[in-house]
């Protein structure tokens, strides 16, 4: 067991010492290239030395270029970022151009101001036309009234002195008063013709006479009694002028 024991250290003491002469025979070796080395950089001909020193200023040419084209692609890149910002601004600025929707809402707005132009023309013309038909309706209704008032004035104008206090005579007189009063109120007035001067737009002149009473182109007569209905004239009165 022993003899064991023994032959083991010996054995582990053998390969250290193996170990240990190898590390040292790779360190001479490496300072042996290491001074091969620096003696053939001393001992390097012209020619060698200049195409070393071509090898170096080339390898500077390739580096440079490297340097140049990255600064290219750097300044293309900031050119790339300057455009696509201009067209963001571009987009989310101030539009040059019209955009179609407002143009349609101008179109729109303008439709829409015609129309409610239109239709206040229309309204006011249909109103006119309303007032036109109401008023020509209106004279229509007068002139068939008319006779109806020319025989109540025939009629009281004929009744004897002694039937005038009559209560006959005098309903007949007070319904024609009323009749009258209401025409009034409708906007239909009589001419007033006996005396004044003659109006041919007014007085309708069948009769001429000889009347030192009455100045030249006087009405000396009313023959028929004429109307107007808010200033226009339903029916002329029929007159005798003086001359």
């Amino acid at each position: 067991m022993a003899d064991n024991i023994k032959e083991k250290l010996l054995k582990e003491s053998i390969d250290a010492a193996k170990a240990s002469e190898n590390g040292a025979e790779y360190a001479d070796r490496e300072d042996e290239v290491i001074e091969e080395k620096d003696v053939s950089a001393d001992t390097k001909t012209p020619d060698e030395a200049e195409a070393h020193d071509e090898i170096d200023e080339s390898s500077e040419d390739r580096e440079a270029q490297k340097d140049s084209e990255s600064s290219g692609e750097d300044d293309k890149e900031n050119d790339d970022a300057k455009s696509k910002t201009k067209e963001k601004k571009g987009f989310f600025g101030k539009k040059d151009k019209k955009d179609k929707r407002d143009e349609q809402i101008k179109d729109l707005n303008d439709r829409l101001l015609r129309n409610l132009a239109e239709f206040d023309n229309f309204r006011k013309r249909t109103e006119r036309e309303k007032a036109q038909m109401f008023e020509i309706g209106a004279k229509s209704i007068i002139e068939k009234i008319l006779p109806t008032i020319d025989n109540f004035e025939r009629a009281i104008s004929a009744v004897p002195d002694e039937l005038k206090g009559n209560a006959y005579c005098d309903g007949v007189e007070k319904i024609y008063k009323q009749l009258m009063t209401n025409l009034e109120e409708a906007g239909v007035k009589p001419i007033e013709a006996l005396g004044a001067k003659f109006d041919p737009n007014l007085h309708n002149a069948v009769m001429h006479e000889d009347n030192e009473e009455f100045g030249e182109d006087t009405v000396s007569a009313e023959l028929q009694k004429g109307y107007t209905y808010h200033d226009s004239v339903i029916r002329h009165s029929m007159v005798k002028v003086a001359n």
